[in-house]
C-alpha cells in the first residue's frame, strides 16, 4: 500500500476505511486472499456429509479415517513450507502454484475410481489447501497496513466460520440432488479461478517481491515432518486388517514416530514449529497445548464417521446430517462472539466451562448416536462446537501470553498446528476403533451398530484429560502464589 493508503487505512483510531479500500482496489485483493481460506475450510468440512454416498460408490469403508488424516498431513507440511517459501519465491507465484495444486487434488478426487486414488487426491488437496491458508495470512501482512491487521485477521476467522458451515451443506446438497463427484468439481473450478486471478490480483510490487538475498532456501523442518508423516501413516495403517499383534506393533511404531517429531522439533530452534517445554504442565503453555491436543484428537470422530453411521444405522437423510454438522460450526462462531467481552479475570473460568461443554458433547455422542435421536444428537453437536467457541480464543491468548517473548510468534502458530496434528492422529485412531468394531467387514447396518457403540466411548478419556488441563490452567494463578519463594514462578 502507498503512504496515502497507510494514512487512510489508519483513520478513526485504527479502524478499517472500507470505502477507501474499495476505491484503491485493496478490498478486492483482501476478498481474493479470503478465497483461499474459504476453499480449504469448505473442503475440509464437506467430506463428512459426502462420505456415505462416496463409500457406496468406491467401497473402502476401512479407509475412511485416512481421508481426514492424510488431508491434514498435507496441510501441515504445506503450511510450514509456504511460510518459508515466500521469502524465496514471490507471493504471486506461491499462490498460483498452491491454487493449481489444490484444483489438481480436487480433480483427482472427483474422477477417482477407487478409494486409494481418492486418498491420493486428498493428499494433493491438503498440500494446496494448507498452502493457501498460510499464504492468506502472509498476504495480509504483505499487502495491508499493520494498523488494520487485527481487523483483517478477525474477518479471516469469520470467513473460516462461514466455510465450516457451508462445507457440510454443500456436500449434503450435492450428494442428495447430484452426485458427490460434483462437490469436488466445484473445488476444481475454484482452484483454477484462483490460480488465474492470482496472476492479475497479485501483480503488485508486494506480490512480486521476495526477501531472499541468496539462493538458499530458509530452514525447513524436513526431518521432523517426515517423522510426523510416518507416525500418522503407521497409526492409520494399524486400522487396516485389524489384528492384535500386527496392529499393536504399528500403533507403537506410529507413537514413536510422533515422539521423534516433537523431539526433533525441539532440537532445531531455527525451524521449530512449537515453543519449548511443549507438554510441560509447569507452564500454561504446556498445559494449554496438551488441552488443544487432547480435545482435537477426542472430537474428530463425529465429523468423520457421524453421517456414515447415522445414514447406515438409522436411515437418517444425508441432508439432515449436514444440518447437524453445520449447526456445530454455527454454535462455535456464535458463542465465540458472545463471550468476546469477558474480562481477563474470568477468562480461565470460561475456559473450564467450555472444556466441560466439549467433553459433555463428545461423550454424549456415545449414547445419542446409537439411539438415533436427532434432537439429542443436535444438542451434543451444539455443546461440542459451542465449547470450542467459548474456550479457544481465551486459551490461545493465555498460551501466547505465557510464552517467552522470543517464542510468542511460534506459540501463536502452534495452536492451529497442534489442532491439525490432533485431527490427523484422531482420524487415524478412529479408523482403528471403527474397523475393529465392525467396519473391517464392510458397510452394513450391523457393522454401523457396533461402531456406534464403541467409537465415541473410546475417546472419553482424552476428553476428560482436556477438562483436567482446563482445571489446571484455572488453578494456575493460585498455585503460583502458593509456590515457595525459592522456586521460579510459573509464567501467567
Amino acid at each position: 500500500m502507498s503512504g496515502t493508503s497507510h494514512r487512510r487505512a489508519n483513520t478513526a483510531a485504527n479502524t478499517v476505511d472500507w470505502a477507501f479500500l474499495w476505491a484503491s482496489g485493496d478490498l478486492g485483493r483482501f476478498c481474493f486472499v479470503s478465497l483461499g481460506i474459504l476453499l480449504h475450510a469448505t473442503n475440509e468440512t464437506m467430506v463428512a456429509t459426502i462420505m456415505p454416498a462416496m463409500v457406496g460408490t468406491l467401497s473402502g469403508v476401512q479407509l475412511v479415517g485416512w481421508s481426514l488424516a492424510i488431508y491434514e498431513l498435507g496441510a501441515i507440511v504445506a503450511g510450514a513450507a509456504a511460510g518459508r517459501l515466500v521469502s524465496y519465491l514471490p507471493l504471486r507465484t506461491n499462490m498460483t502454484v498452491a491454487a493449481l495444486l489444490y484444483g489438481l487434488g480436487a480433480l483427482i478426487c472427483a474422477a477417482s475410481p477407487s478409494m486409494p486414488v481418492f486418498l491420493a487426491g486428498r493428499l494433493v488437496e491438503g498440500l494446496g489447501g494448507g498452502a493457501l491458508v498460510s499464504l492468506a495470512f502472509v498476504s495480509v501482512q504483505r499487502l495491508f497496513d499493520r494498523s488494520i491487521w487485527p481487523q483483517l485477521f478477525g474477518i479471516l476467522s469469520a470467513v473460516w466460520g462461514v466455510a465450516a458451515f457451508g462445507g457440510p451443506m454443500l456436500g449434503a446438497i450435492m450428494s442428495e440432488y447430484l452426485t458427490w463427484r460434483w462437490a469436488f468439481g466445484v473445488f476444481v473450478a475454484g482452484g483454477l479461478v484462483m490460480a488465474l486471478a492470482s496472476m492479475a490480483v497479485l501483480d503488485t510490487p508486494q506480490g512480486r517481491a521476495t526477501d531472499a538475498r541468496d539462493t538458499a532456501l530458509p530452514p525447513f523442518p524436513f526431518a521432523a515432518l517426515a517423522c510426523l508423516a510416518i507416525g500418522v501413516v503407521l497409526i492409520a495403517a494399524a486400522g487396516i486388517d485389524v489384528r492384535l499383534a500386527r496392529s499393536s506393533l504399528l500403533l507403537v511404531l506410529g507413537l514413536v514416530g510422533l515422539a521423534l517429531f516433537f523431539r526433533i522439533d525441539a532440537m532445531r530452534p531455527l525451524s521449530r514449529l512449537f515453543p519449548s517445554n511443549l507438554f510441560s504442565w509447569r507452564t500454561p503453555v504446556g498445559t494449554g497445548i496438551t488441552m488443544v491436543a487432547a480435545f482435537s484428537i477426542a472430537t474428530c470422530s463425529f465429523g468423520l464417521y457421524g453421517p456414515l453411521i447415522l445414514t447406515s444405522l438409522h436411515g437418517i437423510p444425508i441432508l439432515t446430517t449436514g444440518y447437524i454438522i453445520a449447526a456445530e460450526s454455527i454454535s462455535w462462531s456464535v458463542l465465540s462472539i458472545l463471550v468476546a467481552a469477558v474480562t481477563p479475570q474470568r477468562e480461565r473460568l470460561v475456559i473450564v466451562a467450555g472444556a466441560i461443554m466439549i467433553a459433555a458433547g463428545s461423550a454424549g455422542f456415545a449414547w445419542t448416536v446409537p439411539q438415533g435421536s436427532i434432537p439429542l444428537i443436535l444438542l451434543c453437536a451444539l455443546l461440542q462446537g459451542g465449547g470450542f467457541g467459548v474456550t479457544w480464543p481465551f486459551l490461545t491468548r493465555i498460551i501466547v501470553g505465557a510464552a517467552p517473548p522470543e517464542e510468542q510468534t511460534i506459540a501463536s502458530a502452534a495452536v492451529p498446528t497442534m489442532q491439525r496434528i490432533g485431527y490427523a492422529v484422531g482420524a487415524a485412531l478412529a479408523g482403528i476403533i471403527a474397523n475393529a468394531s465392525g467396519f473391517s467387514s464392510g458397510l452394513n447396518r450391523d457393522a454401523a451398530a457396533g461402531v456406534a457403540h464403541f467409537l465415541f466411548l473410546a475417546f472419553i478419556p482424552l476428553a476428560l484429560l482436556g477438562v483436567v488441563a482446563a482445571l489446571w490452567i484455572a488453578h494456575e494463578p493460585a498455585r503460583v502464589r502458593q509456590t515457595p519463594a525459592v522456586e521460579p514462578a510459573t509464567p501467567d
